[in-house]
């Protein structure tokens, strides 16, 4: 299996789009992690929700290391082009307002 392949998988075993950014897979794993949660079920679904938690803490761990190796950039041109505001303040600072 390549390293994609395995990133990929763990992807989909945390449910997450093929973009996300960190907030969101912490959400994700959250989520799993209380559907899943072997505490939280008795009998047979106990056994089941623990082999279900082994692999959504075993995704979430490539996730995470992934992420840790990943090289950010720091350099004006990406930080802007990330820029949540982006939008807002290419077109001025009253932009909502200009026209009435």
């Amino acid at each position: 299996m390549s390293y994609f392949e395995k990133i990929d998988m763990a992807r989909e075993i945390l449910e997450l789009p093929k973009e996300a950014n960190l907030r969101e897979i912490e959400k994700a794993y959250r989520k799993k992690v209380l559907e899943f949660h072997p505490d939280r079920k008795r009998g047979q679904k106990h056994k089941e929700c623990r082999k279900e938690m082994v692999q959504v803490n075993k995704a979430y761990q490539i996730i995470r290391d992934y992420i840790r190796e990943y090289r950010f950039s720091f350099k004006k041109e990406e930080v802007e082009k990330h820029n949540p505001t982006r939008d807002m303040t290419r077109f001025g600072k009253d932009w909502l307002r200009e026209g009435r």
